[in-house]
């Protein structure tokens, strides 16, 4: 999944503000499930939802105004009643590591209690993260003189 970054996504200095990345986090977990045919809004039209449980982020470099980003997110763990997912983002073009994290999230029905993890959640393939794409570049390679 693919981030433009905007003047609204920064602080003063064009540096990504550290919060937003959870934001992304979000988006990019949301697109995973639609992506593997797991839809949110009939999920909680059934009485499931999702609540973040734990968070975590390593900033690794600054993202800025005008880069794109993207996020790679996979399931890493999960247990009857929880999952963990992991994210790495990185400036699409240098592929550059802007941030790695994860967030855990539990199943919960309309009052809140703790239940288990859906099937379709559970059917969803975990463990080790995609592999990150060559970066491939249009530039010609200058040669030594």
């Amino acid at each position: 999944m693919n981030v433009r970054i905007y003047y609204e996504d920064t602080d003063c200095g064009g540096v990504v503000y550290y919060a937003n990345y959870l934001k992304y986090f979000e988006r990019a977990r949301t697109h995973y499930l639609d992506d593997h045919g797991v839809s949110v809004t009939t999920l909680l039209a059934q009485g499931t939802q999702f609540m973040v449980v734990q968070a975590a982020l390593t900033y690794r470099s600054p993202g800025r105004y005008g880069d794109t980003l993207t996020i790679d997110t996979w399931l890493s763990a999960r247990s009857k009643a929880s999952m963990t997912f992991a994210h790495s983002i990185r400036e699409r073009a240098s592929r550059r590591l802007v941030v790695e994290g994860s967030a855990t999230l539990v199943a919960v029905d309309r009052e809140g209690r703790l239940i288990r993890l859906p099937r379709c959640i559970l059917e969803l393939p975990s463990g080790n993260p995609p592999r990150p794409t060559a970066r491939r570049s249009t530039a010609r390679r200058r040669l030594p003189r």
